[in-house]
């Protein structure tokens, strides 16, 4: 692509599970990928093998799926915050970093329960539960906002 920033497919990672009964080899992986408490969620790159290793370890217990860069924008917009602490104020600037490999804000995003509540099972894999790769993934975030 000449002129800008590629594309960069960016996978979202929302934890379902909570931290009660989990062995310790999954908890210290949900805490290297920085999503350490229940509803919490973060952005990986898609072509990065050690995460992605990471999550495909931890998928029983997490919800993940592609997300589009208007959805990241808005989620860095409301749920972003700086290394102190502090609200975004250029979420489009951070995502351009974000994607260039240089996370200046926290790695992680708290989120509220869903609006309406979850539609599906916590408990089952996709399709019948929200658990593992879910293609609806954007809209329970949308909600979650």
């Amino acid at each position: 692509m000449c002129g800008g920033i590629e594309k960069i497919k960016m996978i979202l990672v929302l934890r379902i599970h909570g931290q009660v009964g989990l062995k310790h080899t999954i908890n210290e992986t949900l805490y290297r990928l920085k999503i350490r408490r229940k509803l919490a969620c973060t952005l990986i790159d898609k072509e990065d093998k050690i995460m992605v290793g990471m999550l495909n370890s931890v998928r029983d217990y997490v919800a993940f799926g592609e997300i589009s860069d208007e959805l990241a924008k808005k989620l860095i917009e409301k749920r972003g915050e700086t290394l102190e602490g502090k609200p975004i104020k250029d979420a489009g600037k951070v995502l351009e970093d974000i994607k260039k490999g240089e996370w200046k804000i926290k790695r992680f995003f708290r989120l509220h329960p869903p609006v309406g509540g979850f539609k599906r099972s916590t408990k089952l894999h996709s399709p019948k539960g929200i658990l593992g790769e879910n293609k609806e993934i954007s809209k329970l975030v949308e909600r979650m906002l």
